[in-house]
C-alpha cells in the first residue's frame, strides 16, 4: 500500500516539475485575463477601421459585407445546389429543403479530392475541374434535366459588390491556383460549367464557408447570428447594422460581415503577443507576413508549432536528453491530429509516447509529460485567442441592439473545434467570462459550411420572390409623371365646375365662397375673441392685435371633445362648446366682456355672407345630429343665449385653411393661398370676382374654400384608387366621400398601412404570417408613427420598438418592409397634394395672363409640419408640374386661431369703412 502511494507521490512530483519547466520555457504563451481584454479592445479597433470607408484599405482585418441580409425564417423549400471550395476535399450537394411549415433539410452528398497540381496549378484548371465535378455529380444523381439554383461555399477572402459575384483577394491555406487572384470567381465558374451543355445551374450565392456555418445553425435556431471556424484555417462572421458599414450604400436592415479574422496582427498590432516560435512557423510558411492570427489559432499550424518547441527545448537538452530525430526535424511531421490525442483525457500520454516513438524519439515518462503540456499550453493559447476576438464580437452585437444583456447563439465549426477533446470547453468558458452581460449558446453545424450555402441560396430564392410581391404591392402608390399631370388636369377641370353657376351642383370640389374679401394690411387693432373646432380638440383664444408694428399677442386654453359630444345631438355640441368659452372668459377674467368673436369651423359649409355658414356634411369623424343643412353661426348664437350669461359679437366664421391663409398673409402680403394638410386636407386661394359665378358681381377678389377632399367622389380619379383605399373608404364614417382626403390626409394615411400590413402579413411577407389582434384592430397604426417610422435619424432597431409598441413582433426584415411601405404611402400622398397645388397656382398664373407668376402658400397642419418628407416631396411635385410659377412655401405658426381673430379684424375694419363712405 505504502509503495503505491509512494509511487503515486513520485508520478505527481513528476508531473509537477515537468509542468514547471514547461511553463518556464514557454512563459510568453500564457495568456493572463488582463491581456485578453486587451485583445479584445484591439480587435474591436481593428472592426472599426474595417467597417470604415477612409480605414478599410489599410485594415488588417478586412469585415468584407457578403450581400447576405437575412438569415433562414423556415418558410424556404425546394431543392439546391451546393458546392464547397477551401479544405483538403472539395464536396458537392444536393439539398432538399423542406415544404413550408417543417424545418427539414435533406442531402446527398459527394466528396472530390483535391490533388496539389489542381490547386497549385493554372486556375482555368482548378474551375474546369469543379465544374467536372459537379456535372458527374449530376450525372451520378439524375439531375442533368434539371434547372437548379447553386450556392458556392468559397473559403479564400473575396471583395463582394453583390451576393452572386466575389473577387479573390487572396489565396490561404494550400492553395496557390496561378490567374484566380483580383478575379470574379462566379464568373469563372460560370464559364466552366458553360462546356458542359447539358447542365442548366444558376449560381445564386458565393458564401465564405463561415457564413455557410451561420446560416446552417440559424436554420435550426433563429437566434444565431455568429459564425465561427476553427478547422484548417480560422474566421468569423456576424449580423452588422447596415448603418454601420460605409463600404455598402444604404442604412436599412443587417448585412453579415465576413470579418477575414485570420489576417488579425497582420499590421504589427499583435507583435507583443507573438513568440519566437510564431515568427518560425510564419517564416517558413507558403504566405510570410500574412494571416498571423490564424497562425497562431488554426488546425495548419498548431501541429508545426509543437514541432518547433518541442525541437528548441531537445537542442537545449530539456527533452529526449538533448536527442532529436530527422522526423522532428522535418517540417510537417506533427499534425494538429496529433496534439489533440496527445490532449485526450486518460489515454493521452500513451498516445504521446505513441506518437513521440513514431517520430523516432525514445521518450521518457517526464518527456511524455513534458510534450502533453506543450500540446495545452499551445491548444490552450489558440482557445484564448479565438475566445477574446468573439468576445469583442458578441460586445458588439450588444451594443448595436442597445440591450443591457445579450441572448445570441454562435454557430460553430472547423476540425479542431470538433476532434480537439478539450477546445470546445475551454473557447465556451473563456468567452463566457470575457462577456458575462452575454447569454452566448455554442451550437455544432451538422454539415456546416455546404448545407450552409445552399440555405443562403435558399433564402436568397425566397427573399426574391418574396421582393417581387412586396414590389407589385408598392408599385400600386408609385405615381408616373402622367398621372400626376392627368391629376393636375382634372383637378384644374373641378375647379373650374365648381366656380359655374351651372356645374355647381355637381362638382366634387365645392370651391365655397368665403366672403373674405381682403388681406391684412398692418392697420388692425383691438381684442378678439377666436374659437377653432376642427377636430378632437376645441380651442379658446384671446388674440390682441397691435397696429403699426404687425403684433399680436395670444392667449388660450384647449378643451377636449369626447367622442360622445362629437356623435351626439348638435344643441349638445354647441352648448358643450359654450360651456367651454365660459370657462374660457372666466379663466381670463373676462365675464360679461362683449368682444368681436371669430368662428374656425374646418368643415365644408357653404357661405351667404361672412358671418353666415351653412355645414354641407361633416368630416374628420364628427357626427352630430341636426347639424346639416343648418347656420353654425345661429346654432352658436342660439346655444349662448341659452346659457344666457354673456353676448359675443360673431363677426366671421371661417375656415381653417382660409385662417391659415390670413396669418401668413399678415407677414406675407403675397400670400393667396392657404394649404392645410394634416388630420384633414384642404385649399383655399384668392379668386377673382369675375370668375365666381355663385356670388353677385362684385370687384376685385374673394377667397374660395375649395373643400378639395371631395376630389374623386364622381370616379374620376379610380384608375390610382388600390383596393387598399377601397378597403379604408369602405370603413370609414362617411363611405364614398373625400376619396382625395382619404388618399393624403393624416387620418387615413396610417389606416392604408394597416391594411397594406394585413395583406402582405396574409402572403406571409410580414410577420411571420401571423395577424396580431392589434393589427385587426382599426385606426391603430396612427399617422404619427408613419413620421416616427420614416424618421432618418431613426435606426431600424428604434423601428421595431414602435412595432413592439404596437403590438408587432418584427424582424429586422420585416421593419424594413413596413418602413417602406410608409414610405409608399406618404409619398403619393405629398405627391397628389403637389398635383393639386401645382392646378392652383397655374390657374392663377393663367388668369392674370403672367408669363411667370410668383406666389407665397401658407401651409399649416401636422403631416406638413412633422412628418420626415412630405414637405419636400410636395414641393418638389409642384416645381415639377408648375414650372413657370415660383412657389415659396410660408409655415403658418398657429394658423386657424390667429387668422379666424385677422378676418375678424379685417371684416370689422371693411366694416368700419363702409360706414364711413
Amino acid at each position: 500500500m505504502f509503495a503505491v502511494h509512494l509511487m503515486a507521490f513520485y508520478f505527481s512530483k513528476l508531473k509537477e516539475d515537468q509542468i514547471k519547466k514547461v511553463d518556464r520555457f514557454l512563459y510568453h504563451m500564457r495568456l493572463s485575463d488582463d491581456t485578453l481584454l486587451d485583445i479584445m479592445r484591439r480587435f474591436r479597433a481593428e472592426m472599426e477601421k474595417g467597417l470604415a470607408k477612409d480605414t478599410n484599405p489599410t485594415a488588417a482585418v478586412k469585415m468584407l459585407p457578403t450581400f447576405v441580409r437575412a438569415i433562414p425564417d423556415g418558410s424556404e423549400n425546394g431543392e439546391f445546389l451546393s458546392l464547397d471550395l477551401g479544405g483538403s476535399k472539395f464536396r458537392v450537394l444536393k439539398v432538399q429543403v423542406a415544404e413550408e411549415g417543417k424545418r427539414h433539410v435533406q442531402m446527398e452528398s459527394q466528396f472530390y479530392p483535391t490533388p496539389n497540381e489542381i490547386i497549385r496549378g493554372n486556375g482555368t484548371e482548378l474551375f474546369e475541374y469543379v465544374a467536372d465535378c459537379l456535372a458527374d455529380f449530376m450525372k451520378t444523381k439524375d439531375l442533368k434535366h434539371k434547372k437548379l439554383p447553386l450556392g458556392l461555399t468559397f473559403s479564400f477572402p473575396c471583395r463582394q459588390t453583390k451576393l452572386e459575384e466575389g473577387v479573390l483577394l487572396s489565396w490561404t491555406k494550400k492553395f496557390k491556383a496561378r490567374g484566380v487572384q483580383d478575379t470574379d470567381v462566379v464568373s469563372r465558374l460560370t464559364k466552366a460549367m458553360r462546356r458542359h451543355k447539358d447542365m442548366d445551374v444558376d449560381i445564386l450565392a458565393l458564401v465564405n464557408d463561415t457564413v455557410g456555418t451561420m446560416m446552417t445553425c440559424a436554420y435550426d435556431d433563429p437566434y444565431c447570428e455568429v459564425g465561427v471556424i476553427i478547422g484548417t484555417g480560422t474566421n468569423a462572421c456576424y449580423m452588422e447594422d447596415m448603418s454601420n458599414i460605409d463600404l455598402v450604400e444604404g442604412d436599412e436592415g443587417r448585412m453579415c460581415i465576413n470579418t477575414e479574422w485570420g489576417a488579425f496582427g497582420d499590421d504589427g498590432a499583435l507583435e507583443d503577443i507573438r513568440t519566437e516560435f510564431d515568427r518560425e512557423l510564419d517564416l517558413g510558411s507558403l504566405n510570410p507576413g500574412k494571416q498571423l492570427f490564424e497562425k497562431m489559432i488554426s488546425g495548419l499550424y498548431l501541429g508545426e508549432l509543437v514541432r518547433l518547441i518541442l525541437l528548441k527545448m531537445a537542442k537545449a537538452g530539456l527533452l529526449f536528453g538533448g536527442e532529436k530525430s530527422s522526423a522532428l526535424h522535418t517540417k510537417g511531421k506533427i499534425e494538429t491530429r496529433h496534439v489533440a490525442a496527445m490532449e485526450k483525457y486518460k489515454e493521452g500520454l500513451a498516445n504521446t509516447r505513441e506518437i513521440l516513438v513514431d517520430l523516432g524519439l525514445e521518450p521518457s515518462e517526464a518527456d511524455c509529460i513534458a510534450v502533453q503540456h506543450v500540446c495545452t499550453i499551445v491548444s490552450f493559447r489558440s482557445a484564448n485567442l479565438c475566445a477574446a476576438a468573439l468576445a469583442a464580437i458578441l460586445t458588439r452585437l450588444r451594443e448595436n441592439k442597445k440591450v443591457e444583456r445579450l441572448r445570441t447563439t454562435v454557430g460553430m465549426d472547423g476540425t479542431l473545434y470538433k476532434i480537439h477533446p478539450q477546445y470546445p470547453k475551454r473557447l465556451h468558458k473563456v468567452v463566457r467570462k470575457l462577456v458575462p452581460s452575454c447569454d452566448v449558446r455554442f451550437l455544432l453545424s451538422e454539415s456546416g459550411s455546404t448545407k450552409g450555402a445552399a440555405m443562403v441560396t435558399a433564402v436568397a430564392s425566397r427573399v426574391q420572390a418574396q421582393r417581387k410581391q412586396i414590389d407589385r404591392v408598392l408599385a400600386l402608390f408609385q405615381l408616373t409623371r402622367e398621372q400626376l399631370v392627368d391629376v393636375q388636369a382634372k383637378m384644374r377641370a373641378e375647379l373650374e365646375y365648381g366656380l359655374k353657376k351651372k356645374s355647381h351642383g355637381l362638382a366634387t370640389v365645392r370651391m365655397l365662397p368665403t366672403y373674405v374679401c381682403g388681406l391684412p394690411d398692418g392697420t388692425e387693432k383691438g381684442k378678439f375673441l377666436a374659437l377653432d373646432l376642427g377636430g378632437t380638440n376645441f380651442r379658446v383664444l384671446l388674440v390682441k392685435i397691435r397696429s403699426g408694428r404687425r403684433s399680436v399677442r395670444m392667449y388660450n386654453k384647449i378643451f377636449a371633445i369626447p367622442l360622445e359630444i362629437m356623435q351626439g345631438t348638435g344643441e349638445e355640441l354647441f352648448d358643450h362648446i359654450v360651456q367651454c368659452i365660459a370657462d374660457f372668459l372666466d379663466y381670463m377674467g373676462l365675464k360679461g366682456a362683449s368682444l368681436p368673436l371669430g368662428f374656425t369651423f374646418s368643415f365644408p359649409c357653404r357661405q351667404m355672407s361672412i358671418d353666415k355658414g351653412t355645414l354641407i356634411g361633416w368630416t374628420k369623424g364628427f357626427k352630430a345630429t341636426d347639424c346639416e343643412g343648418e347656420d353654425v353661426v345661429d346654432m352658436l348664437r342660439e346655444a349662448i343665449k341659452r346659457r344666457n350669461e354673456f353676448d359675443l359679437d360673431i363677426v366671421a366664421v371661417v375656415n381653417d385653411t382660409v385662417g391659415t391663409m390670413m396669418t401668413c398673409g399678415y407677414e406675407d402680403p403675397n400670400c393667396e393661398i392657404g394649404l392645410i394638410a394634416g388630420t384633414g386636407s384642404n385649399m383655399c386661394y384668392m379668386e377673382d370676382m369675375r370668375n365666381i359665378e355663385m356670388v353677385e358681381e362684385g370687384e376685385g377678389k374673394m377667397c374660395i374654400n375649395t373643400e378639395w377632399g371631395g376630389f374623386g367622389d364622381n370616379g374620376c380619379i379610380d384608375d390610382i384608387r388600390t383596393r387598399y383605399d377601397t378597403e379604408v373608404d369602405e370603413g370609414s364614417l362617411n363611405p364614398g366621400k373625400q376619396r382625395y382626403e382619404k388618399m393624403t390626409s393624416g387620418m387615413y394615411l396610417g389606416e392604408i398601412v394597416r391594411q397594406i400590413l394585413i395583406d402582405l402579413t396574409k402572403q406571409g411577407l410580414l410577420f411571420r404570417g401571423q395577424i396580431s389582434e392589434r393589427l385587426r384592430t382599426r385606426g391603430i397604426f396612427e399617422t404619427k408613427f408613419l413620421s416616427q417610422i420614416e424618421s432618418d435619424r431613426l435606426a431600424l432597431l428604434q423601428v421595431r420598438r414602435i412595432l413592439q409598441q404596437l403590438g408587432l413582433d418584427s424582424t429586422c426584415e420585416d421593419s424594413i418592409v413596413v418602413k417602406e411601405v410608409c414610405g409608399a404611402v406618404s409619398r403619393r400622398a405629398a405627391q397628389l397634394c403637389g398635383a393639386g397645388l401645382a392646378a392652383i397656382v397655374e390657374k392663377r398664373r393663367e388668369d392674370q395672363g403672367l408669363e411667370h407668376l410668383r406666389i407665397t402658400v401658407g401651409v399649416d397642419g401636422t403631416l406638413y409640419k412633422l412628418h420626415p418628407h412630405f414637405s419636400r416631396i410636395l414641393q418638389e411635385t409642384v416645381k415639377k408640374l408648375a414650372p413657370r410659377c415660383d412657389v415659396t412655401f410660408m409655415l403658418s405658426e398657429d394658423g386657424s386661431g390667429k387668422g379666424a381673430a385677422l378676418i375678424t379684424a379685417v371684416a370689422k375694419r371693411l366694416q368700419q369703412a363702409q360706414k364711413e363712405n
